[in-house]
């Protein structure tokens, strides 16, 4: 049986392995999607701007093979072969022909005819899902690489969970230096967290039916808190490691998940707050409870197919320092989609400086500082620092500005929710 080999972002190798993005055209930035067949871009539009926030372009091979039924993989003229190492992937066709052979030459009628035909008789399988010959199949006889991508969901043993758990990261060193060990402790618990080789942390993705999609590990500064970006190890997934080691999971297909998704099930009566960072859905979980703190991943990770496991939920929605125009598009996208009250906060946005905007500045990073306020002041009064149950009612102040009344769902929400008044005057909250 002959499997289908999932597309995948091209590796890091240097400088290099990086393009210009079609979308911001700055160089070095860009990050193609691999057809994992051919080992090949799939196409100079199909990838990833590192920019997240100054420009955020992303097209999934999925969006790519939804908009272009049969698809043109290849690029046919060399005027379109951009900058990089990959330029030499791309073979100029005479005929104009999207079909290549395994040489890179351009394919006959008669050869692109068999080549289809061999394609409808490959079987596609994964682990630990199969799909059925039938549904691979679209009408031109091509594969129907959209029910690929979409039905494949493989997932890794809990096994892994359980046995990279750990206190030991540097993360969760940064934490002993503002909260309580038995608050920290809590949320190691919850989330799962775990430790990998130079005391990085694992974000575990673990969807609401207990399923572990993958492991997001990272490094932290222990004393700053900040991401450490550019040493090697600073970020990996436990599937790529796996992948390396197990043929079983070479063409591992990764569905990513809200991280925090398992604690829905377990707190069927919280709200739901959803912010960027898995860092900030940590930390946000240790200063408000009463809700389950979930992190999107990065800045494109909130979208409708993972929100539906939020059906008839009451959710809050906390975009980083320069992304909340951004979210608040998402937020009625999302809304149309699932049905689900949320609503979107703006506090970060209006206290952030423009250094801060430029950089990403969360809800995280604000709590922090108001926690070293606190730290200080105690400090001063008392000449020494304790790590008390931190008081932020005062944090989140609004503008003076005329009140709205809520909707009646919102209200009902409201009534459901007791705590859910307070927040939404503390946090700025507005209702769209």
């Amino acid at each position: 049986m002959t499997t289908y080999k999932m597309p995948y972002l091209e590796p890091y190798h240097g400088r290099d392995s990086r393009h210009a993005c079609p979308a911001c055209k700055q160089q070095k930035t860009f990050t193609f999607y691999i057809d994992g067949e051919t080992g090949r871009p799939i196409n100079p539009t199909v990838g990833k701007c590192n920019r997240e926030i100054k420009c955020g372009y992303h097209y999934t091979p999925r969006e790519y093979f939804r908009d272009n039924p049969k698809p043109k993989r290849y690029l046919t003229t060399r005027s379109e072969v951009p900058s990089g190492n990959c330029g030499n992937l791309f073979e100029q066709s005479d005929t104009g022909s999207s079909m290549y052979n395994n040489t890179g030459s351009s394919m006959s009628n008669n050869e692109i005819r068999k080549e289809r035909e061999n394609r409808g008789n490959t079987l596609v399988g994964g682990q630990p899902n199969q799909l059925n010959q039938t549904n691979k199949i679209n009408q031109t006889g091509n594969l129907n690489y959209v029910e690929i991508l979409q039905n494949k969901i493989d997932c890794i043993s809990p096994r892994y969970v359980i046995s990279s758990k750990s206190y030991n990261s540097n993360f969760v060193e940064f934490l002993h230096n503002y909260f309580p060990r038995e608050k920290i402790r809590e949320a190691v618990d919850n989330y799962a967290l775990g430790a990998a080789s130079y005391k990085r942390v694992i974000f575990w993705q673990i969807d609401n039916n207990d399923n572990v999609r993958t492991g997001k590990i990272m490094q932290y500064n222990p004393h700053t808190g900040k991401r450490v970006k550019n040493e090697k190890g600073g970020i990996n997934w436990v599937h790529n490691i796996i992948k390396k080691r197990s043929a079983v999971f070479e063409h591992y297909n990764l569905c990513q998940c809200y991280f925090g998704e398992h604690l829905l099930n377990l707190y069927p009566d919280k709200p739901v707050a959803i912010v960027e960072a898995e860092k900030t859905a940590v930390i946000g979980s240790m200063i408000y409870s009463d809700f389950i703190w979930l992190a999107a991943g990065n800045l494109h990770g909130l979208n409708s197919p993972k929100s539906k496991v939020l059906r008839d939920r009451y959710v809050l929605l906390y975009p980083d320092a320069g992304c909340y125009e951004k979210w608040k598009a998402k937020l009625k996208k999302i809304s149309s989609d699932v049905h689900c009250t949320m609503e979107i906060s703006d506090v970060v946005e209006k206290h952030a400086t423009e250094q801060q905007l430029e950089y990403g500045y969360d809800i995280a990073d604000y709590i922090i500082d108001k926690i070293k306020e606190e730290n200080e002041t105690a400090e001063t009064e008392n000449g020494c620092v304790s790590r008390p149950e931190h008081n932020l009612d005062n944090t989140f102040e609004n503008t003076p500005e005329e009140k709205k009344q809520p909707s009646p769902t919102l209200e009902k929400m409201m009534s459901r929710y007791p705590s859910l008044t307070e927040l939404i005057e503390k946090l700025g909250l507005e209702e769209i």
